[in-house]
């Protein structure tokens, strides 16, 4: 089987994390590029699992070496992908999925136009606070000028939808985990003419209907609560503040439907 390169991007705090993890346990075959960062561990975050944490010298040293097959700054922290993840994976036939933000991402497809690219979005800015406040909770503190600037910063990354091939929006986390096992899959049959057995018709349905060109429906809600769906082109983003009890209510709300609340 020829491996299959796939781009997830999304905004801090939409689930593409909890998303990657999920797809591995269901598909066998799919390896994933642990990134390298400059940036402190978060929580339980250990050396080699989420990330391969290094200092700044040390990255741009590397990166003079031409160890990064893609690099970005974010968030005042330094991220890339070695080169060696693609190429272990491609030895090994299995697809290679890079969890990357927009900036990565634009590189990756600039040198691989092959590559298969997932853009991860949240259903709104009132979810996605709640996550990145619960995701600051777990981590022991409640930095709300970084939820607010990671808020601010997602509307811009959002912009960036039509430079991929499929969307997910991640409102409940058991039906993103089943679209994103379809595109694998359908994205393997496509390519490599692998079978999927009993449900090749479904898999293939749910896949299609996850292309950009076919996500209008349930993109529209999306960019509108975002601000990106006004026919003056003036809409401004705003995000209010809620009491506790609002809050509690929609942490409620994502327990119920299994949200992730991660990177």
């Amino acid at each position: 089987m020829a491996g299959i390169l796939f781009i997830i991007s999304a905004p801090s705090g939409s689930g593409k994390s909890t998303l990657v993890s999920e797809l591995r346990k269901q598909v066998s075959g799919v390896d994933f590029a642990v990134s390298w960062t400059t940036r402190a561990p978060r929580g339980s975050e250990e050396n080699g699992r989420e990330y391969n944490f290094t200092t700044r010298e040390e990255f741009q040293r590397m990166l003079a070496e031409g160890v990064f097959m893609e690099h970005a700054e974010v968030f005042g922290s330094f991220y890339g992908t070695a080169r060696q993840s693609l190429k272990d994976a491609l030895s090994a036939g299995h697809d290679l999925v890079l969890d990357i933000d927009v900036q990565g991402a634009a590189q990756v497809r600039a040198k691989m136009p092959e590559a298969v690219s997932i853009f991860v979005m949240p259903p709104n800015p009132r979810v996605l606070r709640t996550r990145l406040r619960n995701r600051s909770r777990a981590e022991g503190v409640v930095d709300e000028a970084e939820v607010f600037r990671r808020l601010g910063a997602a509307r811009k990354e959002i912009e960036n939808y039509r430079e991929y091939g499929y969307i997910l929006v991640n409102d409940i986390l058991d039906r993103a985990v089943a679209q994103l096992e379809a595109i694998v899959l359908a994205e393997r049959y496509y390519r490599n003419g692998e079978s999927i057995a009993y449900r090749s018709r479904r898999v293939l349905e749910v896949a299609a209907a996850c292309l950009q060109f076919n996500s209008q429906e349930r993109l529209g809600p999306v960019l509108e609560a975002f601000g990106l769906l006004d026919s003056n082109g003036q809409q401004q983003l705003i995000f209010e503040e809620d009491s506790d009890e609002e809050d509690s209510e929609e942490e409620d709300s994502d327990k119920d439907k299994k949200d992730p609340h991660d990177d």
